[in-house]
């Protein structure tokens, strides 16, 4: 499964399954959830899981080439953000 981005999320067609993806960077964290040709992407902060996590932001995408473009510019908005 290739993975050409910053934060290691699988290409388009990884979700067009319907298949959901979590991920890290540091303890910046995001869960991708498709359904219905719609990402829902949460992040958060601290080593916790999603579920027991205070979730600080949530947007959705496409699941398309173009969606998942704008999925990476988000996270990398969301991450850069806390970081300054």
């Amino acid at each position: 499964m290739a993975k050409p981005n910053d934060f290691d999320i699988p290409r388009v067609f990884y979700f067009e399954s319907d298949n959901y993806f979590t991920g890290s960077r540091g303890d910046f964290n995001f869960r991708i959830d498709p359904k219905d040709g719609i990402m829902t992407v949460k992040t958060w902060h601290g080593f916790i899981c999603s579920e027991l996590a205070e979730i600080e932001a949530e947007s959705e995408f496409p699941v398309t080439e173009e969606g998942h473009a704008q999925m990476l510019a988000w996270l990398e908005t969301m991450y850069r953000g806390n970081q300054e």
